[in-house]
């Protein structure tokens, strides 16, 4: 389309008092010959009405509007629904940061404007994809225990068809075999009933939910919106049952982590020795038994942390482990009046309100408490068991008599297994010694395969990038887990429950409403061709130019969200709802093959070419800086809002993700005479922080290219440099900036300024 573009100047904020806005006028008039441009000083409704005025006399479909920062939301975001809008920030970025009234601060201000403009002409409306067009608008919930109960009525109320799949041939779960639940309600004092018969009565009776207990997914092709679902009886008969859905709640739970630990204490030799889970199924039949010799167990000594917590094995702990503990003490004290419990531990954990059942529990003369290390169990000549404990709380080591000693048992997914949680840790710890050679590449292929969910498939979903949701070190899905908890590197997948992280019961039902919610603005955001997280809303899609494709593979490697299937040969086939429009294909292309309507090598190559050089007799160098927009751009904006200086030659460009960013621009940059260039993105590592998952870690992967395209140009090294920053570091912007300053002066200004 052509463009007419519309310049509007705000001068509000300080804008007016600090900046030339004659001159910046001159520059849309002059320079790129606008047809119209004019300064306003207000952000409300009447300028929406001017605007939309000129809209119609002057024939506009696109708009610049220098101002705030375009993530400060005003009555300028709704003209986006009717022209292409971009948002100048000459507030947070300029006048906030610089001195008023001066030439280095007009230059910095007319830079970001003519960006703009640049921008903004080469963009081109969006359009939904053909994908988007024909959604289909059923979820699918794999797993019939508290947590798919849940996901599956919440999804029913809101008023969407829900098919709900079990393995096992009965619904409940866990849940389903728990005597009692840890309080729940004020005062957080009493057991209280699971209720799970009731919750599994209503999850039948309605309507909406169709369920099909004793299956499991065969596979799951497709993308969100039309995932197509193969299932298969859990014991491999009866052929399969097809359907299609929108989107998909993974809600398989967990299971119990043997206490391998525990084995040098007698744990697998000694039957009186048992889990946390035998000790349940003990209360559920009425009886505590030892199993040795079917006497009544009325002295239970209860280990916590049996495996938990240790580096070689499950190094988090459960959260739930020491609640569970306390209940089954209770579960003793109330059977029998006489009985004993004894709870030995390193650390209780009793999160949030269950810090007043701890308090409950305490109170009970029948419980004994102390911070205690069990180092050995001996069988007396009466059949009890001798507990030897040290680094108690009293400061000596004890001697404990008891009938029956419960090892509190770790949570692990039932996407994970204890073989490979094991043969992961020791796969990581050569990786972290530093080894080299076979043993290293061996150990790294094992940690990549184990990722992939080697022998523990459930979804079998058909991605090139593997049969189900990519994990962390112990099978939990791994996904941005400060901002989205619920979603996963699968688009349209939403983990809930004990597969996405331990917890207790009522955490898996507040956990299975939001992957419930999820789910259903998935579904509906597709339908209006819109990206979920982190850019919502987003509704362009990326356009392969096939026709230059090498082959390379290296987008369908790299995509985070396996968006991108390959043909035999190696080409790209899209799937667009998979999308999450971070553009990380676009930085991985070598040949530029990848573009969004609104977002593109062109569109960024074309900003930096806009940027007005000094030349090198003038001494004001310039330094580009590509930041992403998700942590590092906010970041420069907070410290305009604390109104922290720095130095004015920077030029800031934010990218979707720094995954996104493309060598070119760094040729383009440095090729025009541009000084120095920084790329600031999101942290990454074990902690990462990167809202594309590998984005950030991608780009300093391919630092390699930019060292390779710098010796081409013969120039330092030290010209381009990459920085981590999370969101809440603003205050390191001046740092890095007048740090790249300082780099400048002392290797001198880019010799490709005069040419």
């Amino acid at each position: 389309m052509d463009s007419r573009i519309g310049v509007y100047i705000y001068t509000g904020c300080g804008i007016g008092e600090s900046l030339d806005i004659e001159a910046l006028s001159k520059i849309a008039f002059g320079e790129y010959k606008v047809p119209v441009c004019r300064a306003v000083d207000s952000l409300g409704e009447e300028v929406i009405r001017l605007i939309r005025a000129e809209i119609q006399s002057e024939g506009l479909n696109k708009i610049v509007f220098a101002g705030p920062s375009g993530r400060f939301q005003c009555a300028i975001d709704e003209l986006s629904k009717e022209v292409i809008l971009e948002r100048v920030n000459l507030r947070e970025q300029v006048v906030w940061c610089q001195p008023p009234n001066n030439e280095d601060t007009q230059m910095m201000a007319e830079d970001y404007l003519r960006m703009g403009i640049a921008k903004v002409n080469l963009q081109q409306p969006l359009e939904p994809s053909e994908e988007s067009k024909n959604i289909n608008k059923t979820i699918l919930v794999v797993g019939g225990g508290i947590t798919g109960l849940t996901a599956a009525m919440q999804a029913a109320k809101a008023g969407y068809d829900v098919i709900l799949v079990e393995k096992e041939a009965d619904l409940g779960g866990w849940m389903a075999k728990l005597h009692k639940s840890i309080p729940t309600k004020p005062p957080y004092r009493d057991l209280e009933d699971t209720n799970s018969q009731e919750r599994i009565r209503q999850v039948r009776e309605n309507s909406k939910i169709t369920i099909y207990t004793s299956m499991v997914t065969e596979k799951i092709s497709g993308a969100p919106g039309c995932f197509d679902v193969h299932l298969r009886s859990a014991n491999g008969t009866n052929g399969t049952i097809e359907f299609r859905v929108g989107a998909i709640v993974q809600a398989t739970g967990w299971k119990a982590h043997e206490p391998v630990l525990f084995q040098h204490l007698g744990y697998g030799t000694n039957p009186d020795i048992i889990t946390n889970v035998k000790m349940e199924e003990m209360a559920i039949s009425g009886q505590f038994l030892r199993p040795s010799d079917r006497r009544p167990a009325r002295r239970i000594a209860f280990i916590q942390s049996s495996g938990s917590r240790d580096s070689e094995y499950l190094s988090y702990t459960s959260s739930i482990c020491c609640l569970t503990s306390l209940k089954q003490a209770l579960y003793l004290r109330e059977s029998d009046a006489e009985s004993k419990a004894y709870i030995f531990y390193d650390h209780i954990r009793t999160p949030g309100q269950y810090e007043d059942f701890y308090r409950r529990v305490q109170e009970d003369r029948g419980v004994f408490l102390t911070k205690g290390n069990v180092t050995a169990i001996n069988r007396s000549t009466t059949g009890a068991l001798i507990l030897e404990v040290e680094d108690t709380m009293l400061g000596r080591k004890i001697g404990v008599e008891v009938d029956l000693v419960v090892l509190a048992a770790g949570m692990v997914p039932n996407s994970a297994d204890g073989e490979a949680i094991r043969k992961l840790a020791d796969a990581k710890a050569v990786v972290a010694k530093g080894e080299v050679g076979i043993q290293k590449d061996e150990a790294e292929k094992t940690i990549e395969r184990l990722k992939q969910h080697e022998g523990t498939e459930i979804l079998n979903l058909e991605y090139r990038q593997g049969p189900d949701l990519p994990s962390l070190a112990f099978g939990y899905p791994d996904s941005h887990f400060i901002c989205f908890p619920y979603e996963t590197r699968r688009t349209g997948v939403y983990a809930a429950g004990c597969v996405r992280q331990p917890m207790d019961g009522a955490s898996a039902m507040e956990d299975a409403t939001g992957a419930a919610l999820k789910a259903i603005q998935c579904i509906e955001m597709t339908a209006r061709g819109e990206a979920v997280h982190p850019r919502s809303g987003d509704k362009s899609y990326p356009d392969f130019f096939l026709q230059r494709c090498t082959q390379c593979k290296r987008c369908t490697e790299e995509c985070p969200f396996g968006v991108l299937d390959e043909d035999e040969k190696g080409t790209p086939k899209p799937n667009p709802t998979r999308c999450r429009r971070c553009g990380i294909c676009m930085g991985a292309c070598p040949e530029r093959i990848v573009s969004f309507q609104d977002y593109s090598v062109g569109i960024i190559s074309a900003m930096i070419k806009a940027i007005d050089v000094p030349d090198e007799s003038e001494e004001k160098p310039r330094i580009l800086a590509f930041v992403c927009e998700n942590d590092a751009y906010p970041a420069v904006d907070m410290a305009g809002m604390k109104h922290l200086s720095y130095s004015p030659f920077v030029r800031f460009i934010p990218l979707r993700c720094l995954g996104s960013m493309n060598v070119v621009w760094v040729a383009d940059a440095l090729s025009r005479g541009i000084d120095a260039i920084l790329m600031i993105g999101c942290k990454y590592g074990e902690d990462y922080q990167c809202h594309f998952i590998t984005g950030s870690e991608l780009a300093d992967r391919r630092g390699e290219n930019v060292r390779e395209k710098l010796k081409q140009l013969v120039l330092e090294n030290d010209r381009v440099q990459l920085h981590q920053l999370a969101i809440s570091e603003y205050e390191r912007i001046p740092e890095l900036v007048n740090g790249m300053a300082k780099v400048v002066e002392n290797v001198g200004m880019n010799p490709f300024k005069d040419l």
